[in-house]
């Protein structure tokens, strides 16, 4: 009761955005959260649900979530009311409406993103009060979520990546003893199929809410179409309470065969998942189905033509790599299908910029090469990261040609490519300041990246378990030492 009329007092006295003590916020939020996951370790769930009312009526956690929802990359996508949230007033006026009482959601806004395989995803974009109250009941909700998630389920978690579910499956396959084969799972449709009566009954956050979002549809072409089961694709809070819905599938796949448990490892990422087994009748007629059971009693079904059990010398693909044993050496690489898609991906980059100057396409290129450098840089890719530095050039050299169609070749070499050395060419460009200042600019060398091995996370650690914070606090420090940094404009 203090801390509520503690909250209740901050309230009054902020009414100016810019005001606000951030960081008084974020001490009493955390301590809230903390209180949460210790209480839901000791069983203590009436206490849990009990803290989340008082995190969720709190004047800091809204601030916090309207903060999060104003600054994240949706924050100018208005759902079905066209209302985003663009200034301080408004913002302020967001938090004194995140309220429980009277509460009810928009319909989401319908709209379709393209897939890899060329078929389209749909995607509901809630309204920014929706938002809101997703970003404020997550902050009560996430604590719970990391306490009871599955040890090796590294997706949307916090301090958790892509990269510690591939060094877990590293860990898993790289002994000699290490099973030998591999259940390559993908759950159909996982957030659109989700049972709304499971999620109601196995969700701890407050039902009232969580049964308005289920229920609150969506409109797609002006046309309004209620929601039967699943979560909304979107919403801040979907990926947690789908995460929630797929802890204990570790434990099941164990459980199904006790006296090989040992080899049965399950590493989850979202919706994706592999499972290893000493043999393939193992995964074939004890694991495969005990996981088909779990699904099916949370209205979810295996895909059956993503899901496949294959030998660990024949490889597999999970998350964009390539898992595979090569002469009883296990080697992790990027995966072929997403070299070539990412290189589909700068040519067409380059064709549209025909006309483009060069210091603006090399500000267009270098991000997507470094995004893409960054997330493979701890496995076995620098031949990988050669081919595609060489296969850039070469289409940027192309580029050049077609700009200077009478300029000799060792001109165009001149004007927009430096050459560090005979085999190392690094296209080049001027980038504007102001009116009367450029400065030369270089587009990122993939292939310099150094391949540094990941240290993935502790399987037990959370950020909401005091005594991990001396862990992720070295942790964050080895993290910003081992940053790669490249030099887009510096002399060379």
């Amino acid at each position: 009761m203090a801390e509520k009329q503690k909250v209740s007092g901050a309230s009054l006295a902020c009414s100016d955005w810019q005001t606000i003590p951030w960081s008084q916020a974020e001490e009493q939020v955390s301590r809230l959260q903390m209180r949460i996951a210790k209480a839901t370790r000791e069983g203590r769930h009436g206490r849990a649900s009990a803290l989340q009312w008082i995190l969720t009526h709190s004047f800091y956690a809204k601030v916090l979530a309207v903060k999060r929802v104003s600054q994240n990359k949706g924050s100018k996508t208005p759902g079905v009311d066209g209302v985003i949230w663009n200034s301080d007033a408004k913002k302020i006026a967001a938090v004194n409406q995140l309220k429980r009482c009277g509460y009810q959601p928009q319909p989401l806004r319908r709209v379709y993103i393209p897939k890899k395989n060329g078929k389209q995803r749909p995607l509901g974009i809630p309204c920014m009060i929706d938002k809101g109250q997703q970003a404020l009941h997550l902050l009560g909700l996430e604590p719970i979520s990391e306490t009871i998630s599955d040890k090796n389920a590294y997706g949307f978690r916090p301090k958790r990546s892509v990269a510690d579910a591939i060094e877990q499956c590293f860990k898993t396959l790289c002994r000699e003893s290490s099973a030998q084969w591999i259940l390559e799972g993908d759950i159909k449709s996982c957030f659109d199929k989700i049972g709304k009566t499971w999620l109601l009954d196995h969700t701890p956050m407050d039902k009232q809410v969580l049964g308005k979002w289920l229920n609150a549809g969506y409109i797609d072409k002006g046309i309004f179409y209620p929601t039967e089961e699943g979560v909304p694709q979107g919403g801040i809070c979907s990926p947690t309470i789908t995460l929630l819905a797929l802890s204990g599938l570790e434990k099941a796949a164990k459980a199904a065969a006790p006296r090989e448990s040992e080899k049965v490892n399950v590493i989850i990422y979202a919706d994706d998942f592999v499972i290893t087994g000493a043999s393939q009748e193992i995964l074939e007629n004890k694991v495969k189905p005990a996981v088909e059971a779990f699904l099916k009693e949370r209205g979810l079904e295996l895909s059956q033509e993503k899901t496949k059990i294959t030998h660990i010398q024949d490889g597999f693909n999970f998350l964009g790599f390539n898992v595979r044993q090569y002469n009883g050496k296990l080697l992790i690489k990027p995966a072929k299908t997403n070299v070539l898609g990412f290189m589909k991906n700068i040519r067409g980059i380059i064709k549209k910029n025909k006309a483009t100057a060069a210091g603006t396409l090399i500000n267009i290129l270098n991000p997507k090469l470094r995004g893409w450098g960054n997330y493979y840089r701890h496995v076995v890719s620098k031949q990988t990261f050669s081919y595609i530095h060489h296969k850039v050039v070469m289409t940027l050299y192309q580029w050049a040609i077609r700009r200077h169609p009478n300029k000799s070749r060792h001109w165009i070499v001149r004007k927009y490519f430096y050459m560090k050395d005979a085999n190392a060419w690094i296209f080049t460009g001027k980038e504007k300041l102001d009116d009367k200042t450029t400065r030369s600019i270089y587009l990122t060398s993939i292939a310099e990246i150094p391949i540094r091995r990941h240290r993935k996370i502790i399987a037990d650690a959370t950020p909401y378990d005091p005594t991990y914070a001396e862990y992720f606090a070295q942790r964050n420090k080895k993290e910003s030492r081992n940053t790669w940094n490249v030099f887009p404009h510096a002399a060379m």
